[in-house]
């Protein structure tokens, strides 16, 4: 098991907590390669029926770590890494999965929720989709699942404004669904009671509800993913990262 993540049972419920705090929990490919890896050993696991995932040091995750854009590490062997098979896992997770949501979520942070069964979210949670202003689209079957869950004119604000979202709106959108003073308690009292129920229809019941978005979901990523390639190493993705590196603003004004 590796330190970017810390492992828990509580009885039939199974918390994963993101565990990179000195960078908000920002995922590298290790970090997406090790919640890919421990969402399919609870998968694999039949004295899990729940999974509940929370990040570590009062925020949920700060998204892409952009300090390792562009330079991404090399592998020895032949096996998927990284962002792609982090949320293939995520699509094709068959056991209720339950975010519990402290402080930022922004970019894979915000997107992986849409794979969440629920998302439970505390005071200081804020959400964002930063895709626009960094010169890039947005990502992980989010645009087909945003405007079916908060519809196109809130997707539309949403994404084209690059704007937070707190706690409250986000129980009012819909990306959310409950707000708790203690998120995790909250978040684990829930998968309490849905871990007693029987496994093996939980199971039945989450492939049923996968299914009636698989298509849409496929077809998003397939898009989602051209046209990020097609934008890779524009002018304002390479102005969004310089800006980040030099803790600046970005200058968008000439592009």
């Amino acid at each position: 098991m590796s330190d970017l993540v810390l492992v828990e049972n509580i009885g039939r419920v199974r918390t994963v907590t993101l565990n990179r705090p000195q960078a908000k929990n920002a995922f590298t490919d290790a970090l997406y390669d090790a919640v890919r890896d421990e969402l399919a050993a609870a998968m694999d696991d039949d004295s899990v029926a729940v999974v509940v995932l929370a990040g570590a040091a009062g925020a949920f995750s700060a998204g892409q770590d952009l300090g390792e854009m562009g330079q991404r590490p090399t592998y020895d062997d032949d096996l998927p890494h990284g962002f792609d098979p982090f949320v293939t896992g995520l699509v094709s997770f068959e056991k209720p999965l339950i975010a519990a949501v402290d402080g930022v979520a922004v970019g894979v942070g915000l997107t992986m929720l849409l794979h969440c069964d629920l998302v439970l979210v505390g005071p200081t949670a804020r959400l964002r989709a930063p895709f626009v202003s960094l010169g890039i689209a947005a990502e992980a079957g989010s645009t087909a699942l945003l405007p079916a869950l908060i519809g196109w004119q809130e997707t539309s604000a949403f994404l084209f404004r690059s704007s937070w979202i707190d706690a409250d709106e986000a129980v009012r959108l819909g990306l959310a669904w409950r707000k708790a003073d203690d998120v995790l308690a909250a978040a684990l009292e829930v998968a309490g009671e849905i871990a007693a129920m029987p496994v093996l229809s939980l199971i039945a019941n989450k492939r049923v509800l996968l299914a009636s978005r698989a298509d849409a979901v496929e077809r998003a990523r397939r898009t989602e993913n051209a046209t990020l390639a097609g934008l890779a190493g524009n002018a304002a993705t390479i102005e969004a990262i310089t800006a980040f590196r030099e803790k600046r603003p970005p200058d968008f004004s000439n592009l």
